[in-house]
């Protein structure tokens, strides 16, 4: 079963780049002018100033905001432009996409259906055999749907016989979608089309319609800002338009809540998975679709949003789940739906070892684990008696393992850092593996070694992180430290050509697997969110002195990255060590604690952060907010913000304002830029070229603040391989 619940002045710079400058001739002209508003509020009894609120206004609306993006989109192209680095890296991670990859195959019916990319295509198309050894047929090419690129297919969910295949479309990065339906044989599009659906997914019953989530229709001018209130389970019938829709379930009284609803395998049960927030607390209401008055009717299973219940599968009136009731790490539990009261009896107990994911496949249950955060999986018969681990590469991260009880077939990927994803296919019967797709590489993985080592933080707390390197790179030398440290998210190994292309040029990378995130439970999540907030911080803190005092960092070389949440992370720990780093790229980041729940989907993150309109979380966000906490007549670091006019995650504005504010302070003169992508969102669906051309902006700016000098040529032997 597949559940997606809602359980992301003009320029007055000109610089020659024909010929790239060194890191002494780059110079940063006076910053274009940034106009301050009036605003202070008093919150709190504390008077806050905001003199760059003009700068949340939607840029697609607003010429004023609009104008400044121009300027400082100008000012930051030219600047980086002209780093020395910036070609190469370009074409370096241009290369190292170029090759043919697969996503993971579901099978539905007779039919296989998965993505695959030939190269440098902007967006993977899909593609269908009618049985696995049939020849692939192009299904859906989405590259065709926009000149830029930016149109990207952004799910799919094949009917249960493979006939229908409905696909959700993503324009520019939004999280809206537009969900479309085709005839698989045929592929020819169906008049069928749903508008406002948002964080959802799509799940068939049957062959003849469909279940997803909306949201209502915003006001005009508002689908990029508005809070997100009021989602609702609908089911639309092929064949009829939008507004015949049938609404399955939801809380009129209660507008704050998200729902999703997933079918399970057999098509007889809906499991619908109500939500407050980001948190892993969740109602569970359970549908009989084998209900002959068809009333649908909802009765509830999981009351009180106080644990995590994720559903797996059902085999015929036994249900099972993953939750972390009494089990912090995650145990199976199964009930039975003909039961008036549901008793839980446990299947798979918790172990040391948190449980990642679970699903049902033929007679067995197949269970992956985050072994210091890496993947572990194992499979298990239906009462949970262990039977066999699925042998994995060391220190990487394997997904998938979907499938269907009474098939025993399923497919899963492994991936490392220094190794793109495998897919595997894998009959858990016999226990018989095979490939099912494996890239052919334009370099040697073989070049580069991974560490995984344990530091410790302020508070004494060992935390993990992983250090990679070319073999032949044994001394200090600039290094790019990840990071993210929220939302229950944890940070596995994973190919990236960024990351690799920095690797190539000589760099070292590391991964630190801060508090905040789920790599070993809900306890390493509570203790980095809320009043913990700050354990974050110290973390990557402690990460970064970790590998300046072991001799992995060279002398000015340390440079820190992360996104969304990883980017209020950077600009955190760069207000308060400014010293300690070197440089800095932080990505999408919510940098305004103050009024981050006023935005899209903003409200859901008082889960981790807390609610800015309360005096103590008020207090704790004060203290931390990137926006508020720049500290003016300090040398700060190098520092790059990016950001995207279409991300209605985390709207641009926290970066505009947070830019500006660096820009107008005393913080030294390394240079404080922001680099805005047009027609893109928060990350997903961005075109294969606007990645490679931000990759390059990013790694040949971190490049040239850590002194990383990258070969002189494409045929190096760092570079080509």
């Amino acid at each position: 079963m597949r559940l997606r619940s809602a359980a992301l002045a003009a320029s007055a710079l000109t610089l020659a780049i024909a010929a790239p400058l060194s890191a002494q001739e780059v110079p940063l002209p006076e910053y274009p002018e940034t106009r301050t508003g009036e605003v202070v509020e008093t919150l709190f009894g504390e008077e806050i100033a905001d003199p760059y609120r003009w700068l949340e206004a939607d840029v697609r609306n607003d010429a004023q905001v609009a104008a400044w993006v121009k300027t400082q989109s100008e000012f930051t192209d030219a600047y980086l432009k002209a780093l020395p680095a910036n070609e190469w890296f370009k074409q370096r991670i241009g290369a190292l996409l170029d090759y043919e990859r697969f996503g993971i195959p579901q099978k539905a019916g007779e039919y296989y259906f998965y993505t695959r990319n030939s190269g440098l295509q902007n967006q993977s198309p899909l593609y269908v055999r009618h049985g696995l050894d049939a020849e692939p047929r192009l299904l859906i090419d989405p590259n065709t749907w926009a000149d830029d690129g930016a149109t990207a297919l952004a799910g799919w969910e094949p009917s249960e016989d493979g006939t229908r295949l409905a696909y959700a479309v993503q324009d520019g990065g939004t999280d809206w979608r537009i969900i479309r339906v085709l005839d698989v044989e045929t592929g020819e599009p169906l008049e069928d089309e749903i508008r406002w659906a948002k964080f959802t997914g799509i799940s068939w019953l049957g062959n003849k319609g469909f279940f997803y989530s909306r949201f209502p229709e915003p006001e005009e001018g508002q689908d990029f800002q508005a809070l997100n209130y009021n989602q609702a389970v609908w089911y639309h019938e092929l064949g009829t338009p939008q507004s015949q829709d049938r609404m399955v379930f939801a809380t009129p009284d209660h507008p704050e809540r998200g729902h999703g609803l997933g079918v399970s395998d057999d098509g007889r049960w809906g499991f619908v998975i109500s939500s407050l927030g980001t948190d892993a607390k969740y109602e569970v209401h359970v549908i009989d679709f084998a209900d002959e008055s068809g009333a649908w009717q909802a009765r509830p299973l999981v009351t009180g949003f106080e644990n995590a219940w994720n559903p797996i599968d059902t085999i015929g009136t036994r249900a099972f789940f993953v939750t972390n009731k009494d089990a912090p790490r995650y145990r199976i539990v199964t009930t039975d739906l003909s039961a008036a009261t549901p008793e839980w009896t446990t299947v798979v107990p918790e172990s040391e070892q948190p449980i990642d994911s679970a699903s049902i496949v033929g007679d067995k249950l197949i269970v992956t684990y985050l072994k210091d955060a890496t993947t572990r999986a194992a499979v298990f018969d239906l009462q949970g008696n262990p039977l066999d681990d699925i042998a994995l590469g060391e220190l990487g991260t394997a997904g998938g393992f979907g499938g269907k009880s009474g098939d025993p077939e399923t497919f899963y990927t492994f991936t490392s850092f220094n190794r793109p994803g495998t897919i595997y296919r894998l009959n858990v019967d016999t226990g018989e593996t095979s490939t099912f797709a494996a890239p052919e590489l334009t370099f040697d993985p073989d070049r580069f070694v991974t560490e995984q080592k344990f530091y410790t933080s302020k508070d004494g707390t060992r935390v993990p992180m992983f250090i990679v390197r070319r073999k032949d790179v044994t001394g200090p030398a600039p290094t790019l430290l990840y990071g993210y440290g929220g939302f229950d998210v944890s940070l596995t190994p994973g190919f990236s050509a960024s990351r690799m292309a920095w690797l190539q040029a000589g760099g070292v990378f590391a991964l630190a697997n801060i508090r905040g995130g789920g790599e070993y439970g809900k306890a390493w999540h509570d203790a980095g969110r809320l009043a913990n907030k700050q354990n974050v911080f110290d973390d990557f803190i402690a990460a970064g002195e970790y590998l300046k005092a072991n001799g992995y960092t060279s002398d000015g070389g340390l440079a820190i990255q992360g996104g969304s949440n990883g980017g209020l992370l950077v600009g955190a720990v760069v207000n308060q060590r400014p010293d300690l780093f070197d440089a800095a790229n932080a990505a999408v980041g919510v940098m305004d604690m103050l009024r981050f729940n006023r935005w899209t989907a903003g409200r859901y993150w008082v889960d981790d952060y807390g609610d800015p309109s309360k005096e103590a979380d008020f207090r704790i966000l004060r203290a931390y907010s990137p926006y508020h906490n720049i500290r003016s007549g300090v040398d700060y670091p190098a520092i790059l913000v990016t950001t995207a006019d279409t991300d209605d995650r985390v709207v641009p504005g926290h970066s505009f304002k947070y830019a500006a504010a660096l820009q107008a302070a005393d913080l030294g003169s390394k240079p404080r830029l922001i680099r805005i992508e047009t027609r893109a969102g928060h990350g997903s669906g961005k075109p294969t070229d606007k990645a490679i051309e931000e990759g390059a902006d990013v790694l040949g700016f971190l490049a040239h603040w850590t002194g990383l000098e990258t070969p002189a040529a494409e045929t190096s032997e760092a570079g080509a391989e």
